[in-house]
């Protein structure tokens, strides 16, 4: 820990104190009778500091990283009317009031994780601006960087594998919204919310706290929706939610970090469930 030394001026005296824990030891010893003033100015030092302490040095959780302001000229990828270049299974999505909606039933089951998938584009440095709502029966996500798995091994015609924006709508962390999951992968939950965090030799690495639990509560819009916004560039990823930032991490690891790839949206296989989407947009970032 690093001391440090403050200046009080006085009309009567002028000194430079000393760290606190040593001024506290001085005090001690002399216990106030042969600088009885050193007493009276501790005093207002200490209280002084403590206030200056909590109001300046807050917790980095309590100090929100804002999402930048919207680029001109974003692309839409949905037009409101159909799902004209996207391909998923008709049965599970479709267009309801101008959103993507899709939805799994006791009778429209979704045969393993499913997905509907953009097919007009990769992705490779971009910033991807949408909204969300589902239900709490489950759980939805949206791909990037990812790759649809179609070589006959996959459940279904619409699996696919990658870097997984976690879509669910719960409040209690660590299990809500906006976690970067290794869907199909071996690194499981590779990144929570609140962790700004690398992935190095093997393992994942935090090194500061973005969103406590009270803040992500406050912030998550629950039964409503939630707006989402990544940015990814080179190796390095961010997730924001609702205008914060929530997740901040560095893939470290050539032999698995993912550099472009499809976008597509998630249907979880299991209980029946529902998610929509809306207002998805998209901007290249491979330019300075």
């Amino acid at each position: 820990m690093t001391h440090t030394s403050i200046t009080l001026n006085h009309s009567l005296v002028g000194w430079t104190l000393m760290p606190v824990s040593s001024l506290i030891s001085f005090l001690e010893r002399h216990d106030g009778q042969e600088c009885p003033s050193y007493k009276k100015y501790a005093f207002l030092l200490i209280s002084s500091l403590a206030i200056f302490l909590g109001t300046n040095f807050v917790d980095a959780a309590d100090q929100p990283v804002l999402a930048p302001a919207e680029p001109e000229g974003m692309k839409s990828l949905f037009n409101g009317k159909d799902l004209s270049g996207w391909d998923g299974d008709p049965r599970l999505w479709s267009v309801k009031d101008g959103i993507i909606h899709g939805e799994t039933t006791p009778e429209a089951k979704a045969d393993g994780n499913t997905f509907i998938i953009w097919k007009e584009g990769v992705l490779k440095d971009f910033e991807l601006r949408l909204s969300f709502r589902c239900n709490a029966t489950n759980n939805s996500g949206i791909q990037y960087r990812s790759r649809h798995i179609n070589d006959g091994t996959a459940k279904n015609k619409w699996v696919v594998r990658g870097y997984q924006h976690e879509i669910r709508n719960e409040l209690k962390l660590p299990n809500v919204a906006g976690f970067i999951y290794d869907e199909g992968g071996k690194r499981g939950r590779i990144c929570l919310v609140g962790e700004k965090a690398n992935w190095e030799e093997g393992q994942k690495k935090v090194h500061g706290e973005l969103i406590d639990a009270a803040g992500f509560e406050k912030l998550f819009r629950l039964d409503d929706w939630n707006d989402v916004v990544i940015i990814a560039k080179g190796n390095h990823i961010q997730h924001y939610l609702n205008g914060r930032l929530i997740l901040d991490f560095t893939d470290k690891d050539s032999n698995v970090a993912l550099t472009e790839g499809i976008l597509a949206l998630q249907l979880h296989a299991g209980n029946p469930m529902w998610a929509e989407f809306k207002n998805i947009r998209i901007s290249d970032r491979s330019k300075p």
